[in-house]
């Protein structure tokens, strides 16, 4: 049976990026109708940010992935935390400089830091050099018992190869004098992720493990653990970065890349998690719309790419205008009233008027939130209008005729209906001359603020004709 697990670290509030991984990992084993693990990878302690576990729990469940073994759903091959499984790394760790695979470095982590920032100024690339790899097993243990701080680090081989092969970017070889001694163990006991993945992923019988390819060139180091210690070797299927549009790496600290901020902001799981699985992936066909349903029987590793995906927050929004688009009216007035009800004061409007204002922005909206925007204009007296409707205004002598007339029907009106207000508007037609453009551009302007919307006459209706009058004589 394949089994890939996702194995996110609790330092940050997940992003786009992170999901990705954990879409593509669900989708290789589910395809296959395998076993999808969650792992919480905690062991960098001086990182953890508090409530970043629990939101990974969150996502996984908003976005219906279903974990065959988990922390919260654990089988045979558990704990599926590393922090309770610090008993095994120091095991294998101590197991591997007994066989000669591992040392003992009592090196002082301040001086190699700095060692290795001067290196970095210089623009050069800093290895350790295996200072203490040549003491003896009696002489490190003796130090040990004496009190000095150590850490345990992998003994590279100096010469030869170590080659692999990658279900995405075929065969990679990499020169076995170019591989750092990795610390494996830290002095608090706690585990590099190096060392502490593979030994989990061992343990757990992963099968095809999935990661970035910024991991290319480092699976050697994984590799020759995975020799040393006798497991065998599970397949590589490295993935193509995420990064924006215009280049930059994708961040947890972006509300545009950030996962909690997307949601918050009425940004569709469905919808998300289409999109993501068409960065770094495509499908036979060029069909763009997918449920997780048909993207697990479509899914193949050969359809990965080798260049980074671009993430686009605009082809994102356009993706969830699609979604909410599909919704059912009742879906969308359950889905949009509350951001409504949050940013604005309802109390002195009816159930009608806003029931048919959410409605009249089903079509123009591409997020929750948006909604809150594109309504402005409905909640406050005064508008002010931009550099672009003023040029508009001015571009046209028939305009202020237009405007002049508007007002004239507009004051008319006895009874406010969506049938006399269309009334008005034939009647400015017929009386101007005009039409199209220079008919109801001028009017939505004056009246809204805004040199585009939905259905001009539903526009003028809710926002009513004591505003409209205040807003003309303004």
């Amino acid at each position: 049976m394949i089994r890939t697990r996702y194995a996110p670290s609790p330092t940050g509030y997940m992003h786009i990026g992170n999901l990705r991984s954990a879409l593509f990992a669900y989708l290789i084993a589910k395809h296959a109708n395998g076993a999808f693990i969650l792992r919480i990878e905690d062991t960098d302690q001086n990182s953890y940010e508090l409530g970043a576990e629990e939101f990974i729990y969150k996502v996984l469940d908003v976005f219906n992935f279903k974990c065959d073994e988990s922390p919260k759903n654990p089988g045979e091959y558990g704990p599926y935390v590393q922090s309770e499984r610090l008993n095994l790394y120091k095991k294998y760790a101590e197991y591997l400089v007994k066989e000669g695979y591992a040392y003992y470095c009592f090196c002082d982590e301040n001086d190699l830091n700095n060692k290795r920032m001067k290196f970095l100024e210089e623009k050069k690339s800093y290895i350790y050099p295996g200072t203490c790899r040549n003491i003896s097993l009696e002489e490190a243990k003796k130090r040990i018992k004496d009190g000095e701080k150590y850490v345990i680090r992998q003994k590279m081989p100096r010469e030869g190869t170590t080659s692999y092969h990658d279900l995405v970017y075929g065969d990679i070889k990499i020169e076995n004098k170019y591989l750092e001694d990795n610390i494996l163990l830290k002095s608090d006991g706690y585990p590099t992720y190096n060392f502490a993945n593979v030994i989990d992923d061992a343990l757990m019988n992963i099968t095809h493990v999935t990661r970035g390819n910024e991991y290319l060139s480092s699976t050697p180091k994984y590799l020759l653990l995975y020799d040393a210690l006798r497991f065998e070797r599970p397949k590589f299927i490295h993935f193509p970065l995420v990064v924006k549009k215009d280049g930059t790496k994708i961040s947890k600290r972006n509300k545009d890349d950030n996962l909690i901020d997307l949601l918050n902001n009425g940004f569709l799981p469905e919808a998300i998690l289409n999109y993501v699985a068409l960065i770094g992936w495509s499908p036979k066909e060029t069909h763009e719309f997918f449920t997780l349903e048909e993207l697990i029987k479509e899914f193949d590793v050969s359809r990965i790419h080798k260049n980074p995906g671009s993430y686009d927050i605009n082809k994102l929004k356009w993706f969830n205008a699609h979604y909410i688009m599909e919704m059912t009216d009742e879906e969308y007035l359950k889905f949009v009233r509350p951001f409504l009800e949050k940013f604005y004061d309802l109390t002195n409007k009816s159930e009608e008027w806003i029931k048919n204002l959410l409605l009249l922005y089903k079509n123009y909206i591409s997020f929750g939130q948006e909604i809150t925007i594109v309504t402005n204009m409905f909640f406050k007296q005064r508008i002010e209008l931009n550099k672009d409707c003023i040029d508009f205004l001015q571009s046209d002598e028939s305009i202020q005729n237009t405007i002049n007339v508007f007002k004239e029907e507009i004051f008319g009106v006895k009874e406010w209906s969506k049938e006399n207000i269309n009334i008005v508007v034939n009647n400015v037609k017929s009386k101007t001359s005009v039409d199209g453009k220079l008919l109801y551009m001028p009017i939505r302007i004056i009246i809204s603020g805004f040199m585009k919307g939905p259905d001009l006459i539903d526009t003028i209706y809710l926002i009513g004709k004591e505003t409209i009058i205040e807003r003309l004589g303004n």
